[in-house]
């Protein structure tokens, strides 16, 4: 133990400045609090690419000299200038000799864009801190260890589990070939999703709803079953200007989807996915495709219906990274019972429904114990005009910011 008095050995010293450069596994790092504001505007301007990028990451870089910033830049839209060039092509002085705070590892591969890491060396960046090693195959420390060899100090973890949290989606995709699934319902204060005749216009106010045409712009997929879409016959798109429109998946084991519905009049203006079984007729599939909607057999269970766990993993293989589901009760017991939603944003609104015969928010057969429900973490509860959001993710989920 050292005492107030007493001083740090000059190769303790020397340890302890290593160590703020490079990251060592089991090491405790000192991050500054000018590391720590720096990173916190790359993540503010990561956020920016948030429902424009998918499945690319969001990633926001800073680059600073002499204690001051010189430019921002963030990965503005799929296929674009990643954040490092971005930011390098901003720089209002010569970077030579600068530091760059990024939210996620430089690429050191050629994508839609060359690799970030040329850019970084050619640039003379003295210093990257990176929030997260990137999780791609095709990246993960390699990028780090080209700018090493290279001669630039590379930190990593600063400020990461905010990274990570941001890229959730990302993380999923590319790890485990899997969108993340968010699960978006609206109920009424006795856990009604419409009266018991089926009506459900509207359950919450114009404030939630539009806050939920945001969650669509910021998914890349909507998904819904087809019994939602008969009662209600949704365009399911987003109505807020600037933001890419997610693709809509519909759950129709029998294909039965009318062809005078929005969503199949509309199929030529919105990229439209049918996920079916075996059980669907060619006949009904031809007039879909004569519509211009993509359909997707999927494996059945053993009632007969698409399995969601199957049309997950074909989504992912489309590149669709993230799904906002707006499903019924039934599709949403399937992914309660099979454990496949991440995330939950239930709304709840300041009506009394009633009614014996009126659904909740969540189907099938239930649960037969209470010991066996599905437990969340909630986030946050937050009042949107008179309605109240539970925000909540599933309950294994680790990388929370505080």
């Amino acid at each position: 133990m050292i005492s107030d008095g007493d001083c740090l050995p000059a190769y303790c010293i020397a340890i302890v400045s290593a160590l703020s450069t490079f990251p060592v596994p089991g090491f405790f790092v000192m991050w500054s609090d000018a590391d720590i504001s720096f990173m916190k505007t790359a993540l503010s301007l990561a956020e920016r690419g948030d429902g424009h990028v998918a499945p690319n990451p969001m990633v926001g870089a800073v680059i600073v000299k002499d204690g001051k910033i010189i430019s921002r830049g963030w990965h503005r839209e799929y296929g674009s200038l990643h954040a490092e060039r971005d930011a390098l092509a901003a720089c209002s002085e010569d970077p030579a000799g600068a530091v760059m705070y990024v939210t996620l590892e430089p690429c050191c591969h050629y994508g839609k864009q060359p690799p970030c890491t040329s850019a970084i060396i050619e640039a003379g960046i003295s210093r990257v801190i990176a929030a997260m090693e990137d999780p791609n195959p095709l990246v993960r420390g390699k990028g780090a260890t080209l700018l090493r060899e290279h001669g630039i100090e590379v930190g990593t973890g600063l400020l990461e589990n905010e990274a990570r949290f941001l890229n959730r989606a990302f993380i999923k995709y590319i790890t485990e070939g899997r969108p993340w699934v968010s699960v978006k319902s609206a109920m009424t204060l006795d856990g009604k999703i419409a009266t018991s005749t089926g009506d459900s216009k509207w359950v919450t106010e114009e404030t939630s709803r539009h806050f939920v045409h945001e969650l669509r712009g910021r998914h890349a997929g909507i998904m819904a079953g087809i019994g939602t879409v008969l009662a209600d016959n949704p365009m399911l798109n987003c109505r807020i200007g600037g933001m890419r429109q997610p693709v809509r998946i519909i759950v129709d084991s029998h294909a039965s989807l009318p062809e005078n519905s929005a969503i199949a009049e509309s199929a030529g203006e919105f990229r439209t996915i049918l996920a079916h079984t075996a059980d669907a007729s060619p006949d009904r599939l031809g007039k879909l495709h004569g519509a211009g909607i993509t359909t997707v057999e999927c494996r059945s269970t053993g009632n007969g219906m698409v399995c969601i766990d199957d049309l997950l993993g074909k989504l992912a293989g489309k590149g669709i990274s993230s799904v906002l589901v707006e499903g019924g009760a039934e599709i949403n017991w399937s992914l309660t019972e099979n454990g496949l939603a991440d995330e939950f944003y239930f709304f709840i609104a300041p009506k009394i429904a009633g009614g014996n015969t009126a659904k909740g928010p969540v189907g099938g057969t239930g649960f037969r114990r209470m010991a066996d429900a599905a437990e969340v973490s909630i986030r946050s509860v937050k009042q949107y005009g008179n309605d109240w959001l539970i925000h909540a993710f599933k309950k294994d989920y680790s990388c929370l910011p505080e």
